[in-house]
């Protein structure tokens, strides 16, 4: 198996500057309580986030010194908040969430209060989030705003998930076919039922509390904790279902939220669906990404149109499939590097390079991008384990691999690129030992919710754009925000002025667009070959 980046976004910093910072080091609407579905569910789990909420605001979060392991450095600072495990047994077993913050650096007349950030997942982290603070994109923001970041429950030192050895999970090199064999799907459904297992023996009865639905209440339990009565909200991808669970749940606990590259919150397309939408889209972002390297061909030298392209591409495929670069990029570690071009335009002129300089006999630059980097063996197997436990546990999913075989066979024929890959990676929800939920019906009524912001890139293959006008359909006095002609994943804090202008006014002055409003894309990036960049510039990670 291999850990890519699902329903999550790093760019919602800007990618790159943020890659190097880390390298460097309504049932109960009047009291915020959930919207009941059930009696059991308002007779407990409501309780449950009342009580918690409750003890939280009293104990608050002792901030100090992070440690080591979490690279992040003065001004910002590291608590926990705890939390239930069980919102139904809110007496019982409680876990910690970790949490980091750097304070609001402008007048104190002038603090709105705390802007917590999920960069989506499920199951990765945000406790890097309050490093933006430093950022120019950021610093009007960061004066009026403290900046929180944490990490979700199973993730990091939050309670953290596992569900395989992480030397085994990151093992490589590994094929990836396009078109696998029987004989290939029968070891992968093998690997699936070994996984599900692993999962359910690693964190016992409590791997069920793993959800997107505890994702939200945690969320409200941080907010009472951080002494905010109402809660300001970025997520991004992943973030954006959880945070739409949460305006729905506690709409009465609402201050602002933004909702950057949003997940279809359709109860249908939770999760199966939304995965098979998401190969497709990764189809035609694929198809954006080799038609801008065909455009600069006197710089890649990898084809002029397409399908030139993808013949220098499958031509790499076919040699690091032989003899693995470095010995260990093979057709998988190839192919995740690739992915991250669908997720990021930042990333097009370093995939560029690295196809075109392997191909001249220089394997270097894609090493330094697809070859899996040592220590990150366990922070990839606890990222991929908590995506796991929450989409498994969120939603039904076919149980028999006949639906699976026949849906992705039929859709590999036009999107080849990411369907079997997508398949592998959710194939162990076929075999799921925790009780599914039922998704909510994610919806509020006119007059409810104040105004949310929803960002949306047009060509975005991670969260397709449909997701953003269903999210729009559903939260009553959402505005939609759409970056036209553009794919990158998290578009807050990007290259994109005019999104920027709309984040800023909408945090800052509380102002959002009366209707929908159109940006401009932002400008496609421009090539640069291998020989004019610094030879030993560090790479971002591969995503």
């Amino acid at each position: 198996m291999r850990a890519v980046v699902k329903y999550g976004a790093l760019t919602t910093l800007g990618s790159l500057v943020l890659s190097a910072l880390v390298a460097a080091p309504a049932d109960g609407a009047d009291t915020g309580g959930p919207r009941a579905t059930t009696r059991e569910t308002l007779t407990a789990e409501t309780h449950g986030v009342l009580r918690a909420a409750e003890r939280a605001a009293g104990a608050g979060i002792t901030f100090g010194r992070c440690p080591k392991s979490e690279m992040l450095s003065a001004p910002v600072t590291c608590g926990t908040v705890e939390v239930p495990l069980d919102y139904a047994d809110p007496e019982g077993p409680a876990i910690k969430l970790t949490v980091s913050r750097a304070l609001a650096s402008g007048k104190a007349a002038d603090r709105q209060g705390a802007l917590v950030y999920n960069p989506g997942g499920p199951g990765a982290s945000g406790m890097y989030f309050p490093m933006a603070a430093s950022l120019p994109k950021w610093k009007r923001i960061a004066q009026a705003y403290d900046i929180v970041g944490y990490a979700p429950r199973g993730v990091g030192r939050s309670a953290p998930l596992s569900c395989q050895d992480p030397a085994d999970f990151a093992k490589a090199p590994s094929p990836s076919p396009t078109h696998p064999s029987e004989s290939y799907k029968r070891e992968r459904i093998a690997e699936a039922q070994a996984y599900a297992l692993g999962c359910a023996r690693g964190a016992g009865p409590a791997l069920r509390h793993y959800t997107s639905l505890n994702n939200a209440r945690d969320l409200d339990v941080l907010r009472a904790a951080l002494g905010e009565k109402k809660l300001t909200f970025m997520g991004a991808s992943y973030g954006t279902y959880f945070g739409a669970l949460y305006a729905s749940l506690f709409p009465s606990h609402v201050r602002r939220m933004i909702f950057d590259s949003a997940v279809n919150p359709d109860p249908r397309q939770i999760w199966y669906g939304n995965n098979l939408d998401q190969s497709e889209a990764f189809e035609r972002r694929w198809a954006d990404f080799r038609t801008w390297v065909a455009k600069h061909d006197t710089t890649y030298h990898l084809g002029t149109d397409a399908e030139q392209v993808t013949r220098s591409y499958e031509r790499v495929r076919a040699r690091v499939a032989h003899e693995p670069a470095g010995g260990t990029v093979g057709p998988a570690q190839l192919h995740a590097a690739m992915l991250g071009a669908g997720y990021y335009d930042d990333y097009w002129v370093m995939r560029a390079t690295a196809l075109s300089e392997y191909l001249k006999g220089n394997e270097k630059p894609l090493v330094e991008q697809a070859a899996p980097r040592e220590g990150d063996a366990a922070e990839s197997e606890n990222g991929n384990a908590v995506y796991t436990a929450v989409e498994c546990n969120d939603a039904p999913w076919p149980t028999d691999w006949r639906v699976w075989d026949r849906d992705n066979s039929e859709l590999a024929e036009s999107a080849p690129f990411e369907t079997w890959d997508n398949v592998w990676m959710n194939l162990p929800c076929a075999f799921w030992s925790a009780p599914r939920q039922r998704p909510v019906d994610v919806r509020t009524w006119p007059g409810e919710l104040p105004p949310t912001l929803i960002l949306a890139a047009e060509r975005d293959a991670a969260t397709p754009y449909e997701g953003a006008l269903e999210l729009e359909r559903r939260l009553a006095g959402s505005v939609l925000v759409t970056e036209r002609d553009a794919g990158t994943h998290g578009i807050a804090g990007g290259d994109n002025a005019c999104v920027n202008r709309y984040v800023e006014d909408y945090l800052l002055r509380g102002k959002a667009p009366v209707r929908r409003a159109e940006c401009a894309p932002h400008a496609e990036p421009d090539p640069v070959s291998l020989d004019e960049r610094t030879a030993d510039r560090k790479l971002p990670p591969v995503v």
